[in-house]
């Protein structure tokens, strides 16, 4: 019958530009599975939304009632980190599969053996676009800025430390800022005063705009080098040209030649009339993700469902060749892309090696 799944996402808030486009994403993934008979014998997925607001109160309860009330297999989501180290813990104690689609702080599978994320955390994909950002452009000396009061930030933050660090850059300056602040200037002035070869910056949607448009205002014209916040279409919109030469790590971009990402990008266009970013590719992997782990343990069965999406082969997805780790996070290719012209090409050609 109708197998009951929650999906989490801020469809409203500071984060719903990453939220809007995760849940077209899963909807399209379901149809696709209720469409094509994945799951068998007249079984279907029913999809249940709850929007957390980029609150984590909110996030709480989006999860409370999705587990107790609802009734749900597995959770996908929620959008936010934050919200994550929130509301993860109510599926944990219930024995429900959480899996995370764009959480990529450090310690979110630490939760539980339930929990579970197929969103590149920081630390698997900012030492590439470090490494690639430093031998491609010469980074010799960096300035550091970053959210201190949210835990995605704060990650992303001390792994460009570390990297940067390890690659003999020059760490000649480090900001911080709030969540919610809207005037960067006194942090970007002092940063551009030191004449770094580089800004490198941990923020979400909401800051980052911000923070390219005044440094940009402020005369800085070199390279602006960001975490998974600013992997959004709706920056490069909103900053225009001045989004040109910001650099960002992924994990996965629209360019890719892989035919079931050519497909996802298709379908997706045609079923929105807009191409998909990374958080609709992880999102609408996601869903397969659980729906094949659903299929593979034959069962509803909430434990069951676990082992199994556990235990998943290293299959072909949109994301790439993907598989878990033993800590039920993701191994699959990551890339660093540049902004030119509103949108995220690969920094490094298919014919060059990437780091």
């Amino acid at each position: 019958g109708a197998i009951p799944v929650g999906a989490i996402f801020t469809i409203s808030g500071a984060a719903s530009v990453y939220g809007g486009s995760q849940q077209a994403a899963v909807q399209l993934a379901v149809d696709q599975i209720n469409d094509w008979g994945f799951l068998g014998d007249g079984n279907s997925i029913n999809i249940l939304f709850e929007d957390s607001a980029s609150e984590n109160e909110q996030a709480i309860a989006a999860m409370t009632k999705l587990v107790d009330e609802d009734q749900v297999v597995a959770v996908i989501g929620p959008t936010l980190s934050r919200e994550a180290f929130s509301a993860d813990p109510v599926a944990q104690d219930a024995g429900v599969v959480v899996l995370g689609v764009s959480n990529t702080a450090n310690g979110i599978t630490d939760m539980g053996d339930f929990v579970f994320r197929n969103s590149l955390p920081e630390a698997s994909v900012i030492p590439g676009t470090v490494a690639d950002s430093v031998s491609e452009l010469g980074i010799t000396s960096a300035g550091l800025l970053y959210g201190n009061d949210d835990d995605f930030t704060v990650s992303g933050y001390e792994v460009m430390l570390s990297e940067l660090s390890d690659a003999g850059v020059s760490i000649v300056g480090e900001e911080t800022f709030a969540a919610g602040d809207t005037d960067f200037n006194a942090q970007l002035t002092n940063l551009i005063g030191a004449n770094p070869d580089a800004i490198f910056v941990s923020a979400l949607a909401a800051e980052a705009t911000p923070i390219i448009q005044q440094a940009r205002s402020l005369g800085y014209t070199g390279p602006i080098v960001g975490g998974n916040g600013f992997n959004s279409p709706a920056v490069l919109s909103q900053t225009g040209e001045d989004s040109n030469g910001l650099i960002v790590g992924a994990a996965w971009n629209g360019s890719s030649t892989n035919p079931l990402s050519t497909a996802f990008v298709e379908a997706f266009s045609e079923a929105t009339g807009n191409p998909p970013d990374q958080f609709a590719a992880q999102a609408y992997t996601g869903a397969w993700l659980i729906a094949s782990a659903i299929r593979c343990a034959d069962s509803t069965d909430r434990a069951a469902i676990r082992d199994s999406l556990a235990s998943l082969p290293e299959i072909e997805t949109p994301l790439g060749l993907f598989t878990f780790d033993e800590d039920r996070n993701p191994v699959h290719p990551s890339i660093t892309q540049v902004a030119q012209d509103g949108v995220f090409l690969p920094l490094i050609s298919e014919e060059e090696p990437a780091s």
